[in-house]
């Protein structure tokens, strides 16, 4: 399993619900490492998309038993998530957000693809800042690109403890 976002130079990934900042380059990478692969969302997340994302099985965990999502799976537990994605060995399978979903799965991921953007407007809800976490290390910094002024990167990160 893995996770994929969109950081802030404070680790900010969101702000009143929406991504603070998008850069046309970074939905592209999006797209092309999840193609064809299992993404799960939280409600919240899910319902800032709008529908499921083409070409990928969507699952998406909420506690709310009454939340349908019409072409996505929903699942209401961990163990759901983990039943649901189990064939695909969690090789293709990514972790799209938010926070808490973020949170939540991160102890299972072995590879985070993170986009670093350099900047840092208002922000409320973070990702775990990797660079200090001791069970996480960087295994590729990517090259520094700008788009509208602003210098973004591709990093991969790798778990110590899962890989």
């Amino acid at each position: 399993m893995n996770i994929i976002v969109a950081v802030n130079s404070d680790w900010g990934i969101g702000y009143k619900g929406a991504q603070s900042i998008i850069i046309p380059e970074d939905r592209q990478f999006f797209k092309e490492i999840t193609d064809g692969g299992i993404v799960i969302a939280g409600r919240k997340t899910y319902e800032s998309i709008g529908k499921p994302l083409p070409n990928r099985k969507n699952i998406v965990l909420t506690s709310n038993r009454d939340f349908k999502a019409p072409g996505a799976t929903v699942a209401h537990t961990m163990d759901e998530v983990f039943e649901k994605i189990h064939p695909s060995g969690g090789h293709k399978v990514y972790v799209i957000g938010g926070a808490r979903i973020y949170s939540l799965f991160l102890p299972w991921c072995l590879h985070a693809f993170v986009t670093k953007i350099e900047a840092e407007p208002d922000s409320d809800k973070f990702f775990p800042n990797l660079d200090i976490l001791p069970d996480w290390e960087m295994m590729h910094q990517g090259e520094l690109k700008k788009h509208n002024g602003i210098g973004y990167s591709f990093n991969l990160y790798r778990s110590v403890m899962m890989g």
